[in-house]
Order: C-alpha cells, then sequence, then structure tokens
C-alpha cells in the first residue's frame, strides 16, 4: 500500500483488510510517501502495535516507487496492491487468490466501484462508471469474467511480476496498465472477475478532476511511446472525438456545416448524461460537466510529453 497525504482514510483502508475473510497469513507493507497531514506519523502508530503492518520510508512520495519497495520489503508468493483510500469488499482477497489460481493467471482484479459524497462527487462517481465516459473498459462498468488488458489495483503471482521487473517507477500514472501490457508479452493472463469490487473515493471537483485526467492522457501517451500496439479502440475515441468538436467550431465561422460535429457531440454528451443522471440519481447538469471535463483533459494530457520510446529513453537518460 502506496500512501502519502492519507491520514483522513489509512485507518479504514487497513480495517477493511482486517475485515477480509481470507484463512491465510496476511502482511501488510506500507510505502510512506513525505506527508503534511500527519500520514507518517498515523502509520508509524498503527505498525508499533500491529505485528502483520510494517511501514518503508518513500523517499520520492511517487505511487510506482512505493509500490516496488513495499514489494520488494516483502516475500509472499502473492502480491495484493491496495491504495489508502480504497476499501476492498470482505470477500476480496480470499475470491481473488482463488480466481488467480484457478485461472493461472498472473494478475487478477475487480471493479472498481466509485462512490462520491456530496453533489459533485457524486457526479464524478457517475461519470466514472458511465461507459460515454470511459470507454467501457470492464473494471469501471462491469462485465462477464475473463481475461482483459488491464484490471484495477490487481493481485499479482509475485514470480511473474519480479519477472517482468516490477512497475516503471517514471510512470507515475498508467503504470499499471504499462506493467500489465509486459506481463500479458510475457505471456501471462490478466483476469477481470465482476465478483470483486474496491470502493474508489473521486475527486471533489471538476478542476481536480481535469488535472487528474490531465495526467491520465500524459501517461498514456508515455505508454503509447514504449508499446505502440497497446491502443485499444475504446482509448482513441475521446480524442477523436474532441479534435472533431474542435475544427468544427473553429471552421464552423467559414463553413456552417462543419458546427455538425460539435452540435453532435453537445447532443451525445447530453443524452448519455440524462440517462446516467437518472440511473445514479444525480444532477445532470454537473454530470454532463464532468463527462465532458474528463473526455477535454484526458485527450489534451494526450498530445503533451515524449511521442516516440526514442525520446522517452532521451528523457530517462537526462534524469539520471
Amino acid at each position: 500500500m502506496p500512501v502519502r497525504n492519507e491520514a483522513g482514510h489509512l485507518e479504514e483502508a487497513l480495517a477493511a483488510i482486517d475485515e477480509q475473510a481470507y484463512p491465510g497469513t496476511l502482511r501488510i507493507v506500507v510505502a510512506v510517501g513525505p506527508s503534511i497531514d500527519g500520514t507518517e506519523e498515523i502509520a508509524d502508530r498503527l505498525a508499533a502495535r500491529r505485528p502483520d503492518l510494517t511501514t518503508v520510508p518513500s523517499p520520492t512520495g511517487t505511487t510506482p516507487a512505493g509500490l516496488n519497495l513495499a514489494i520488494r520489503h516483502g516475500s509472499a508468493p502473492i502480491v495484493l496492491r491496495v491504495d489508502g483510500h480504497s476499501r476492498l469488499s470482505p470477500d476480496y482477497i480470499a475470491r481473488a487468490v482463488e480466481t488467480l489460481t484457478a485461472t493461472g493467471a498472473v494478475n487478477v482484479g475487480g471493479v472498481q466501484r466509485a462512490v462520491g459524497e456530496g453533489p459533485m462527487p457524486r457526479a464524478i462517481a457517475a461519470a466514472m462508471t458511465s461507459k460515454f465516459g470511459t470507454g467501457g473498459s470492464r473494471f469501471h462498468v462491469g462485465g462477464r469474467a475473463g481475461a482483459v488488458d488491464t484490471v484495477y489495483l490487481g493481485v499479482f503471482d509475485r514470480r511473474a511480476m519480479e519477472a517482468a521487473g516490477l512497475f516503471d517507477e517514471h510512470l507515475h500514472r498508467n503504470q499499471d496498465y504499462e506493467l500489465n501490457v509486459r506481463l500479458r508479452a510475457a505471456g501471462g493472463v490478466v483476469w477481470f472477475d465482476p465478483s470483486l469490487s474496491v470502493e474508489y473515493r473521486p475527486r471533489d471537483s471538476l478542476a481536480h478532476l481535469a488535472r487528474q485526467y490531465f495526467q491520465y492522457g500524459q501517461f498514456k501517451r508515455r505508454v503509447l511511446g514504449m508499446h505502440p500496439t497497446s491502443l485499444r479502440p475504446r482509448q482513441a475515441i475521446a480524442p477523436i472525438a474532441c479534435s472533431l468538436v474542435l475544427a468544427g467550431t473553429v471552421i464552423g465561422a467559414r463553413w456552417r456545416p462543419a458546427w455538425l460535429a460539435p452540435a453532435g457531440y453537445v447532443a451525445a454528451l447530453s443524452a448519455a448524461a440524462m440517462a446516467e443522471a437518472r440511473r445514479h440519481d444525480v444532477d445532470p447538469v454537473r454530470l454532463a460537466a464532468a463527462l465532458a471535463t474528463m473526455h477535454f483533459s484526458w485527450s489534451a494530457g494526450l498530445v503533451r510529453g515524449p511521442r516516440t520510446s526514442r525520446a522517452i529513453r532521451n528523457e530517462r537518460a537526462v534524469e539520471r
């Protein structure tokens, strides 16, 4: 569990692990990044009274670095990734280990169940479970069990994980997707199990959501530079749509038929927002704003950053 500034959620996340009906032995390793809210003190206090809990310092505080530090600190044959603001369903670990064993997969995951508190977080949560908002990846919207390209968090076979090289510490975002690309390239199977779910707390404002999805887009571009064939059709829909909207808006001043592109997007956005708003009982205007923010922020981030694997290698050389 990599944590940084998680004072408000850390104890709750650990409590969800304590509630697991798992018959085997669990060891919890928390990689603690530099925090300003007392997370380090809380983690140390909890570790002092729990023999199953170990803390390790994570100087950079980034998610992939913290994950790798925690993984290397342990030795168990199965590695379960948990976030400091997540809450596992009661039988998550037992079910995931059972599925991992039964399928022979190298990584198993389930549904990211977004839960917001307040009008805007609830609208953002609804947007994150919408096919219109996310492109329909199964860990967002659910679906049948089976092999997929990626899953949320993950329960890993340690040997396969270590053979693949763990998480890429240059990828502050999208590091899970990139690791799953390498796992699958090595012949492993990444498996989605819809009976598994993890409660996720989404961002609380459109500004924070925009920053999050802009970063998602930036690091997705990096992953595409490293693994060009990893692009999925659902991931191309938003940037294509946003490009058509922008082009239609500009060209429409001189050629009116071009307005069909932005008009079509607004119509589709409105229809999706109304349908999802009824299903989740949220404000459709806030939901539409969240959907558009996700689309345009992710697409804007996608055009930023290194475009080729050579550019990424050069960037890493400069960093070293």
